[in-house]
């Protein structure tokens, strides 16, 4: 083997070099802008935008290859709707098919039209090109936009799911306008792509397999990899679950996204998801802020500084137009004013995929590539409009739940010694244990179905996630003397729970723990208690179980009194080498019984 040259080594500290110093710089300008940004309440996209536009090459110029990054950071995009396919079960998108296909086609179709309209009549573009500009920028920002509500709590309320409605069609509606792009095109090559009819039966053959591949060949591995207890390989497992999916739909010229989407969706019911979903937010929270950071550096500043008043004047324009249309559409479909308002504000920008249809107009010789520059700006400016276009729906209570008896927020609550967070099947008992002694307790829930069940027996929950900070001060925690996290959420851990702790050192925390890992990862807060959710009523059987085979009374009471030891012993050893597999010898299995006193001192047993 010869060794390598000399030029070739210094080229690879070159590239080595250029990667670090770029990694350097545009991480230190996005936490620097992002917190600067989320101090004044404008969000983190804000931040990331200014920071690549800062850096880039239209801007001070120290990092360049913004395409190529911008490719890789487009990962980002499918992770989340990867992600938030996890949270919808087949059964809850067949109960939003009429949002999905009925209110998501009306806004894209018709905010698209009057776009189109807009711009032939005011800049004279062929009919061609207007339609190439106008249909993409009626979709909106999901990486903006799911995220706010994700942070709000309001991803699963009545205004979530319209709102996650429409941009799920969006999303799907990637595949037609590529197709439209495709037959309006002036290039040649192009003929050479898929017709719109296959690229239809394409998506439906790569969703049905997607589907198929989930049930018989992910699922039994996911199994698999659960019995080895090794964490990186669920990791490795959900990456690989994305990627496959995306790089399926993208061999086939449909939507990664899509295909991410389809793939959370398949393991929406499966018992890993949680597991899944905390070992995949990591990645997709970096590649997220890197798709920012891409656009930020692709803005072409000075094309914007040629025509600033065409940008702004375009973007206000999108903005008007979209917020009127979508509050429109919102009141027919009805919601109130004031939610609609909120609905037309929070979809109002243009969104990341502008970005990929602008390329594929300018590929398809639609618009030139000035064209392209300055509607992608003008996308970029709508999208840094939204955080303040929000914080004055939250001033005026736009975006609000309507302050009724089925949804009210905790600042109305009476200040109570006791918080339960989640009124659920757990929660109940717990909030009903403490009113029994008089305690006053304030019940919240971010399920607005669980508040509907629950107002029939006259008992009010208030709305919102118990787990942010702000929520708890507007309900009275700074005052409460206990707070019980009585939710079904194996993520909920110290990340959560200990500024909790620190902002409100008063109160008792209480957690409900989902099994052994949840558990060992709560024990290591100084908390009041840990619970495991069905620990004392599967006991609670087992103890009937031996009851109802006839074993004397001292037995049962020794054999529960050893597993409950047996188990601490097992605790114990867990968290101290960090593996669930220590201690096997202490799990009692068929063919193995406990030594019990009461037959006799020292006495085995077959």
């Amino acid at each position: 083997m010869e060794p390598p040259t000399p030029g070739a080594a210094s080229a690879a500290l070159s590239a080595t070099d250029v990667l670090l110093s770029e990694g350097v710089i545009l991480l230190g300008a996005a936490v620097f802008f992002v917190i600067l940004f989320r101090r004044f309440g404008l969000g983190a996209v804000l931040g990331y935008l200014i920071a690549g536009a800062l850096v880039g090459p239209q801007g001070m110029g120290w990092v360049g290859g913004a395409e190529s990054k911008l490719a890789i950071a487009e990962i980002g995009i499918v992770l989340l709707l990867f992600l938030v396919g996890l949270e919808l079960h087949p059964a809850r998108l067949w109960r939003l098919k009429r949002d999905i296909f009925a209110l998501g086609l009306a806004q894209v179709v018709l905010c698209g039209l009057v776009l189109t309209a807009v711009i032939f009549y005011s800049t004279g573009f062929s009919w061609g090109a207007a339609i190439a500009l106008g249909l993409p920028l009626a979709l909106s920002s999901t990486a903006q936009v799911l995220p706010m509500l994700k942070n709000s709590g309001r991803i699963n309320s009545p205004f979530g799911e319209k709102i996650f409605s429409i941009l799920l069609f969006q999303d799907l509606s990637i595949v037609p306008l590529i197709t439209i792009i495709a037959a309006l095109s002036r290039n040649p090559v192009d003929a050479a792509g898929p017709p719109g009819w296959l690229l239809t039966i394409y998506t439906v053959v790569a969703i049905t397999g997607l589907v198929l591949a989930g049930r018989f060949i992910l699922r039994p591995l996911l199994r698999l990899v659960g019995r080895l207890g090794e964490r990186e390989l669920f990791v490795a497992v959900g990456l690989f679950t994305v990627l496959a999916a995306a790089s399926l739909m993208h061999a086939l010229h449909l939507s990664t996204a899509l295909g991410a989407f389809v793939a959370g969706v398949m393991l929406a019911d499966s018992p890993y998801r949680h597991e899944i979903e905390a070992d995949v937010e990591p990645f997709r929270s970096i590649l997220l802020g890197l798709f920012f950071l891409a656009v930020g550096m692709v803005l072409d500043l000075r094309t914007v500084a040629a025509f600033p008043l065409f940008v702004v004047g375009m973007a206000a324009v999108l903005v008007v137009t979209k917020t009127i249309l979508i509050c429109g559409l919102a009141r027919l479909f009805g919601m109130d004013w004031r939610q609609a308002i909120g609905a037309g504000l929070l979809l109002s920008q243009g969104g990341e995929f502008g970005f990929v249809l602008f390329a594929q107009a300018q590929n398809a010789l639609l618009i030139a590539p000035q064209a392209a520059s300055l509607f992608s700006a003008v996308v970029t400016f709508s999208m840094a409009t939204t955080p303040f276009l929000m914080l004055f729906a939250a001033r005026f209570e736009f975006a609000r739940p309507k302050a009724d008896a089925a949804l009210r927020d905790p600042d109305q609550a009476p200040r109570g010694t006791a918080i339960i967070v989640g009124y659920g099947r757990f929660g109940q008992t717990v909030a009903q244990m403490l009113a029994g002694h008089g305690f006053g307790v304030v019940l919240i829930d971010k399920k607005p179905a669980q508040i509907e069940v629950s107002s029939r027996f006259d008992v009010e929950v208030f709305y919102g996630d118990g787990t942010r900070i702000d929520l708890l001060h507007r309900a009275g925690a700074d005052e409460a003397r206990l707070i019980a996290f009585c939710i079904d959420d194996p993520s909920l851990d110290s990340r959560i729970l200990e500024p909790i702790a620190e902002t409100f050192p008063q109160a008792a925390i209480l957690a409900r723990a989902f099994d052994r890992r949840q558990l060992l990862e709560l024990q290591d807060m100084d908390l009041a208690g840990v619970v495991r959710e069905v620990f004392e009523s599967a006991v609670c059987m087992g103890v009937q179980a031996m009851e109802a085979l006839g074993v004397p009374q001292a037995e049962i009471e020794e054999v529960e009194q050893q597993y409950r030891k047996n188990d601490e012993q097992r605790l114990a050893a867990q968290k101290e080498h960090g593996d669930l597999a220590v201690a096997k010898e202490l799990i009692y299995r068929p063919g193995k019984r406990m030594r019990l006193l009461s037959r006799g001192e020292g006495e085995e047993e077959a």
